[in-house]
Formats: structure tokens, C-alpha cells, sequence
């Protein structure tokens, strides 16, 4: 099951079972099963806070992801921050709706295990946010 929630801001207009049976298709293409995913939108503010308490990292960033998974059930918590999200769909050129799809999907690949700590790794992150995002109703 996936769940939305927010914390100190609104949760986007679009996000409806369309994005949640995206991410379940997504998650189904790479022979994973889904679990319990629970996203919660909320602003630097806060996302920072769960940044410094959970990770001991003292920075801002657009998605913190915490893994429940077991064996190929996708699980876990994912928090997003809109307000960095925003910020990088102007830094990249994109929409605020795209970035955050973008954003979404990378949280479960991640669960997934997939990383992106080195350069070669960021690139297989891109590419499979890619086609993760061809996948979307709006993007085909």
C-alpha cells in the first residue's frame, strides 16, 4: 500500500493513484513486490531536522529514504522535501511536477538497491529515473 502525508506544507494537486500505481509498475518492472511505502512531503525546515536527528548529516537535501524492505517486498519511508524540489526543477530546467516524480521514483529505486554515490552509479540512477518517467501516463 502507499500512502501520502505532509507535514507544514500541502501535498501536490497530482499526486493521486495515478502516481501510485506508477511507482507499484515501476517497482513490479524490476521483479519487486510491493509492501508499505509512506511518503511524506514537507519543507526544508523539517526535512532537515529528520536529516540532523536520524543520519547526524547537517544539510539540506530532497529526499531522505528509510528502508524496510525484506527480501523482494519494497518498503520503507520516504521524505521529500518540496521546497528542494522546487528549487532543482529550476536548477535543471523542469517542472516542479517532473522533478518531483523524478524524486519519487529515485526514493524506491534506492529500496530497490540501487546507489548513486559514485559516477557511474548516478548515471544508472539517471537512466532508470528515465525510463521509471517514460512509464508515467503524462511522459508517454
Amino acid at each position: 500500500m502507499i500512502e501520502f502525508f505532509s507535514q507544514d506544507v500541502d501535498i501536490p494537486s497530482f499526486i493521486d493513484s495515478t502516481v501510485s500505481q506508477w511507482i507499484e509498475q515501476v517497482i513490479n518492472s524490476h521483479s519487486y513486490i510491493l509492501g508499505d511505502l509512506n511518503y511524506l512531503f514537507c519543507s526544508d525546515d523539517h526535512i532537515l531536522e529528520v536529516n540532523n536527528e536520524y543520519l547526524q548529516h547537517n544539510y539540506f537535501t530532497d529526499i531522505i529514504t528509510f528502508d524496510y524492505c525484506l527480501n523482494k517486498i519494497i518498503s520503507g519511508d520516504l521524505i521529500i522535501s518540496l521546497d528542494t524540489v522546487r528549487s532543482n526543477s529550476i536548477l535543471f530546467s523542469t517542472t516542479f511536477d517532473q522533478e518531483l516524480l523524478r524524486v519519487i521514483i529515485h526514493g524506491v529505486l534506492h529500496l530497490i538497491g540501487f546507489n548513486d554515490h559514485s559516477e557511474e552509479e548516478k548515471k544508472q540512477m539517471r537512466d532508470l529515473e528515465n525510463k521509471a518517467l517514460i512509464l508515467y501516463p503524462t511522459f508517454r
